[in-house]
This record gives C-alpha cells, sequence and structure tokens, in this order.
C-alpha cells in the first residue's frame, strides 16, 4: 500500500489490506480512458455501491437518534448530509482530493476542486471499503464519520465540518490552511485512540482524541474555532 492510502487508513481509524480495489476508487474515468493499458477500472460502479453504503449509514443513524420523528423530517435530515456539497467536505476533510488519479484535461481543467467530482470520490471510497473490509467493519467506520454531524433533537444538522469552518477561517485571517500533526496512537488496530494537533501559523493551538485520526482531527478543529472564535474575530490570534 502507498504512504497515501495508508495515510487514509489511518485517518479513518481502520487497518485496509492492500487492494486493487481500494486504488479503483481514485481512478477517475478520464484517467483510465489515457491509461486504460495500466488500470483495470475506474470508480464509477464503486461510486454506485458507495451510494447505498451512504445512505445506509446516515438512515440507520438518523432512525436511532430521532426515535419520534416521520419519514419526511428524517428524509430532509438525509439529504443535508449526504448531499454532493456535504460529501465533497468529507471528501477534503479526508483530502481525497490529493489521491485522485485524473486525466490532463480533467486535472487541467481544475476537477479535483469540483464537487460534484469530490462527492463521488467519497462515495466511491465506501464502496472500495465496503468490499474491502466487509459490511459490518465498513458500517462502524462510516458511523464514526458521519456521527459526530447528526445533529440533536431540535437543531439543525451542521452543514459544514468543523475542519471545513477552520479552513476557511485560517484561509480568509492567515492565508494558509490548517496543518495537523499525529502526536500520538495507543491502544490494539481494533480499538485505537489516535491524539492530534492542530497547527495555525505553525503554532499548536489545540489538540484533540478520537476513536479514528479524522475524528481526533475533527475535535483538534472544533477547540481551535472555540480558540480563534466562531464569529471569526481571533480572541488571540496565531501569528
Amino acid at each position: 500500500m502507498t504512504p497515501q492510502l495508508e495515510e487514509l487508513a489511518s485517518r479513518l481509524g481502520v487497518a485496509l489490506p492492500d487492494s486493487k480495489v481500494l486504488f479503483q476508487a481514485f481512478v477517475h474515468s478520464s484517467y483510465f480512458n489515457e491509461n486504460s493499458a495500466s488500470v483495470t477500472g475506474h470508480n464509477e460502479r464503486l461510486e454506485f455501491l458507495g451510494d447505498a453504503v451512504i445512505g445506509l449509514v446516515v438512515s440507520r443513524l438518523l432512525y436511532e437518534r430521532f426515535p419520534d420523528e416521520d419519514e419526511g423530517f428524517l428524509t430532509a435530515r438525509r439529504a443535508a448530509l449526504v448531499n454532493r456539497n456535504a460529501l465533497a467536505r468529507m471528501a477534503l476533510d479526508l483530502e481525497l482530493d490529493h489521491l485522485l488519479l485524473l486525466g490532463h484535461g480533467e486535472s487541467d481543467a481544475g476537477g479535483a476542486a469540483r464537487p460534484s467530482l469530490l462527492a463521488a470520490t467519497f462515495e466511491a471510497l465506501a464502496g472500495a471499503v465496503f468490499l474491502t473490509i466487509g459490511f459490518a467493519e465498513a458500517l462502524a467506520t462510516f458511523d464514526r464519520l458521519f456521527a459526530p454531524l447528526i445533529a440533536e433533537p431540535g437543531g439543525d444538522p451542521p452543514l459544514k465540518s468543523a475542519k471545513s469552518r477552520l479552513q476557511e477561517w485560517t484561509q480568509r485571517h492567515l492565508h494558509s490552511k490548517p496543518r495537523y500533526e499525529l502526536l500520538e496512537t495507543v491502544g490494539p488496530p481494533h480499538d485505537q485512540m489516535f491524539t492530534v494537533a492542530v497547527l495555525l501559523g505553525g503554532r499548536r493551538v489545540s489538540t484533540g482524541d478520537g476513536s479514528s485520526r479524522h475524528r481526533a482531527e475533527e475535535v483538534a478543529a472544533e477547540g481551535a474555532l472555540a480558540h480563534v472564535g466562531d464569529d471569526g474575530a481571533a480572541h488571540d490570534s496565531p501569528s
């Protein structure tokens, strides 16, 4: 497995075997059309499968979190969590744009930043994880990603993750991106706990713990947002 895929497995908090299926999740059809002799396929079939995996994960989480709400309420909440822009933000949080393989034309046109392409890649990843590690573990993996985004009863589901909001703040105020640093990983592979620090402007401002690296980064980002202020005005702005 490449270092980039190993990093992704760490962010997901799951052991992923070296898999052609997992690699294929990041092969866009434009890349396949230009390199059909060197790759076995593209990610559109995995996207189809992953759409169903994500739908099941989010539907179950909403069903359990809101036991007294009707179908219309649950459908609206699910739509807010699995639409193109929401999935694209999750793809960026996992840095899937760095793994994408695009054809020259698609790459030159900025395809790696297009929400529709990012969302499709996230769905393809879900399909590949499902095929690679099995039903139960795949659902548990995506449960960990979506559970923090399910709003409490009476609240609106957040449209942006803490990592996305923090990145917007740093780009606006610091003209840079946050940097996340893995400080510690403890526990056996099936039950690990990750500790991550977030650095703004080169200075550590918050740490977070979680059962996956992605969740730890999200907690650290939430702490950093509290540090700079939710209104975007820094209380002690990093320099």
